[in-house]
């Protein structure tokens, strides 16, 4: 089943609620919550308060994105806010705290997720690929909506889903910057099943139809 994962970035933070309950309306199964430590990457963006916000808000899947230094600090707080997703990225850390870091996840019952940079070969999470229930591969640099879809990841993410589907096929494979209608046919093709889309949904004028054009 193919899942299209709202942007929250992309959502009016004076409205979110407002914004929220027309993405629900519209046919959102899951919203993509991006967290930016202004470390990581060079921006800042929601935190705990706004995952547990959200989770009052919706029951709605919360597919929490961590792009932030070090998370193995902070992914109880980030769990215990609401998360059902919680992913990490695999250059964030040395290899043995991410792996502590996504044990941990699995730990408070929560789905862990890793993800890749644009410049990180698909080599890098392969040992994590039995713990996650999620991959992310990331389609443009992490840290900035609007981006331009990088089309070369594609032999990336054909690469990790033929390698999940011989170790963990029941992981998701997601998609996140520059997905609008056309790119994520492209992101289909080469393997993907969950699409984050920021930009292009919450300024399509016909949000349901963007969302089921996809997920069909």
């Amino acid at each position: 089943m193919y899942i299209v994962a709202p942007s929250l970035l992309a959502a009016d933070p004076m409205h979110m609620e407002r914004d929220v309950k027309m993405l629900e309306s519209a046919g959102a199964k899951w919203f993509h919550v991006d967290v930016m430590d202004g470390q990581f990457v060079p921006n800042f963006s929601f935190g705990y308060s706004t995952v547990s916000s959200l989770r009052k808000t919706t029951d709605r899947v919360l597919d929490v994105h961590l792009m932030i230094d070090r998370p193995l600090r902070y992914v109880e707080q980030f769990c215990k806010a609401g998360s059902d997703y919680l992913t990490v990225h695999v250059e964030a850390d040395t290899p043995e705290n991410i792996e502590k870091t996504l044990d941990k996840i699995a730990e408070m019952g929560v789905k862990p997720g890793i993800s890749v940079k644009p410049n990180t070969p698909a080599s890098a999470i392969e040992r994590y690929l039995k713990k996650c229930a999620l991959v992310l591969v990331m389609t443009v640099e992490p840290g900035f909506g609007g981006q331009s879809f990088m089309e070369h990841m594609m032999p990336k993410l054909k690469a990790l889903k033929a390698r999940l589907q011989e170790v963990n096929p029941a992981c998701r494979l997601e998609v996140d910057g520059g997905v609008d209608m056309t790119t994520a046919q492209i992101c289909k093709q080469s393997g993907a099943d969950v699409f984050v889309a920021g930009s292009a949904c919450l300024k399509a004028p016909d949000k349901k139809a963007f969302i089921e054009a996809i997920e069909a």
